[in-house]
């Protein structure tokens, strides 16, 4: 397939490009805007290749998006460009109700015109998979509860609510135009070429440089982790053999809570990287607990039993490997941290 993916220079999005032209046949078309967190540097190891294109565009553009389709002509459209950092919603909701919602209703209306235009062999086998998040059910109350596929709504912030706004849309244009869509929800990622600003790998840059380590409230919020090289697999997994109308939710089948994250991270920073900055004796000493997050929803955990039962999908890495494997890429990759977080300085957040 050639596949269309917008969004393709973020976090999960390069992951995505990376793992698509590494280890299949498939070639992608990476449609991004290049805002602070999009860093084509992520992709520098694949963009030389034959069966990769970038086009520099911005979701919200509906002209731009007719012609990158035309022009490419996919068989299937990844939709990942979003504004996705909770914090930043809070502060300023805005770009998140036109990146989340406007740019999701621009491109499934070019999408659609698009689609309906194929000859009828391409266009029965055309899919539209949206990638969201599980931060749209809002949070759970009971430790035995879990994020099922038929959970109701109840976003909580800003970024979440733009986020249960486009999964809405998606699926309204499949039951009113039939568009052949595909909807997964996602857990918290977690891995390499990961923004800076996220808890992870704030965490393990803030250790390397003796900064304090920045815990909202008591720690006690749980997430459900996924190694992003995992979600990768399942989403294209997802498009491969998922049904249309379908929705999937996407887990790492790993609940911790925020503080045990970030105990983890220091215990892997002193078996890997002994050698502390001035006046620090332990990683742990520089965990700071700061003012909760308002609206901060308490424990999100994943039911991925569909996605495993239907389409064979597991997740490979379990928390300790793929915490290992992103604390030790972190360590070895200091130069694209400082690259991109100079940028974010520069470009227009």
């Amino acid at each position: 397939m050639k596949i269309l993916i917008t969004g393709g220079a973020g976090f999960i999005g390069s992951a995505l490009v990376r793992y698509l032209i590494n280890d299949t046949e498939h070639s992608v078309v990476n449609v991004d805007k290049l805002t602070y967190a999009g860093n084509l540097e992520s992709l520098k190891s694949i963009e030389a290749n034959p069966r990769y294109a970038f086009e520099h565009a911005d979701i919200c553009d509906a002209p731009k998006m007719a012609e990158i389709l035309n022009t490419h002509q996919p068989d299937a459209i990844m939709h990942l460009a979003a504004e996705s950092h909770v914090d930043r919603s809070i502060d300023g909701p805005a770009a998140f109700i036109e990146t989340n919602i406007i740019g999701t209703y621009t491109l499934l209306e070019a999408a659609r015109s698009y689609w309906q235009a194929l000859p009828e062999a391409r266009k029965s086998a055309f899919r539209f998979h949206h990638i969201s998040t599980d931060e749209v059910y809002g949070d759970l109350e009971s430790v035995d509860d879990l994020f099922t596929e038929e959970t109701s709504y109840a976003p909580s912030s800003p970024y979440s609510a733009s986020k249960a706004s486009s999964d809405h849309l998606v699926r309204a244009w499949q039951r009113t135009y039939g568009l052949p869509v595909l909807v997964t929800n996602c857990s918290n990622n977690y891995g390499h070429f990961h923004f800076p600003e996220k808890l992870i790998p704030l965490v393990i840059l803030n250790a390397l440089e003796g900064k304090p380590l920045p815990v909202y409230g008591n720690g006690l919020q749980i997430r459900d982790w996924l190694f992003v090289d995992d979600h990768a697999r399942a989403l294209l997994t997802v498009v491969e053999k998922g049904q249309i109308g379908e929705t999937y939710n996407i887990g790492g089948h790993n609940e911790k809570p925020n503080i045990t994250v970030v105990k983890t991270i220091c215990a892997l920073l002193e078996e890997l990287k002994p050698n502390k900055p001035d006046g620090v004796t332990h990683y742990e000493d520089l965990i700071t607990y700061v003012t909760d997050r308002p609206g901060h929803d308490l424990r999100y955990a994943i039911d991925a039993s569909k996605i495993a039962r239907e389409l064979g999908w597991t997740p490979a890495e379990t928390f300790e490997t793929g915490m290992r494997k992103t604390v030790q890429w972190y360590i070895n990759n200091l130069d694209w941290c400082q690259h991109i977080l100079e940028r974010k300085l520069q470009v227009k957040s």
